[in-house]
């Protein structure tokens, strides 16, 4: 894999940023005229409407705001296929959401925060769920882009002209409760849990009425897959721990939660940077996972 941190390169016309961009990437992407369009998915889940006030402060010109509990989870009138805290809205609300905001079908997407991918990674996913394969996140996000000299402003985004963004197949998969319920035990099925060592090992629960994971769950909370730099780590060292975690067992069973289904992507995401297929989402995760008390659950270690 090319190194993004690094790299100028645009793919070939016609060609897309699947899975990372680096800001030196960007800045050519958007000197070259090609469509794209920027979202900043900037969040705070103790503080909902912290990561506006941050967008309105400085983002990248041109990006728009994409809030997570409005603009990406589902209204309560919305018929969502996912349970949770932060439920996904319908493919069809989704859509009317990207339209709505200007993006088209032939567009690159590109997605940040300032959180470590925790909600880019939301959008990134969604877009591939909608069908749209043009879509990367930001290496480093915007403190990267940031320090590498990019431009920020200040206010809202000039509205774009609506569009009619048009779903097509998903690209990844999405499973439901009942599907992880039916699985539980079965050697096809790998649950990761993105969360925190200690709410995996049900020590401390600040969100869920339940402390614990979904018994057989292993553990990898989502910040292990950055550096340092707050980059993702290089696809080789990726593979390694992954491989690590997993011993032995099939990465096409991995199937990935954590508290609400959001910050499980980057764990997602770091596995198809290390060169494995595309795993699943169970987006409901944990807050839904326990809201049923017949359900079981474990605590301790791995």
């Amino acid at each position: 894999m090319a190194d993004a941190a690094t790299s100028t390169t645009l793919p070939p016309s016609g060609g897309a940023f699947s899975l990372l961009i680096s800001p030196a990437q960007l800045h050519a992407l958007l000197d070259s005229g090609r469509p794209c369009m920027v979202f900043d998915c900037s969040f705070d889940l103790q503080q909902p409407q912290a990561g506006q006030q941050q967008y309105a402060d400085a983002h990248i010109p041109g990006a728009v705001y994409a809030h997570l509990e409005t603009a990406l989870s589902a209204a309560p009138d919305d018929q969502s296929p996912s349970g949770g805290r932060h439920p996904l809205p319908s493919r069809e609300r989704f859509a009317a959401w990207l339209s709505a905001v200007g993006l088209r079908n032939d567009m690159q997407a590109v997605v940040y925060d300032r959180q470590g991918a925790n909600f880019c990674g939301r959008l990134w996913w969604m877009l591939k769920w909608a069908g749209h394969d043009a879509v990367a996140v930001l290496d480093g996000g915007l403190p990267h882009w940031a320090a590498a000299g990019g431009a920020l402003v200040a206010g809202e985004a000039a509205p774009r002209p609506a569009s009619h963004f048009v779903l097509h197949d998903p690209l990844r998969q999405l499973v439901d409760v009942q599907q992880v319920q039916q699985r539980l035990g079965d050697a096809q099925q790998t649950i990761v849990d993105a969360r925190a060592p200690e709410r995996f090992r049900g020590e401390v629960e600040p969100l869920d009425p339940v402390a614990g994971h979904i018994p057989g769950a292993l553990n990898r909370p989502f910040g292990s897959n950055l550096g340092l730099d707050g980059r993702f780590k290089p696809a080789a060292l990726l593979r390694a721990e992954f491989e690590a975690l997993l011993a032995g067992r099939d990465p096409a069973s991995v199937v990935h939660q954590c508290g609400s289904g959001v910050s499980a992507i980057p764990n997602l995401l770091a596995m198809e940077l290390a060169g494995f297929a595309p795993t699943a989402l169970f987006a409901g995760s944990w807050s839904q996972w326990c809201s049923d008390a017949s359900r079981p659950y474990a605590q301790g270690a791995a």
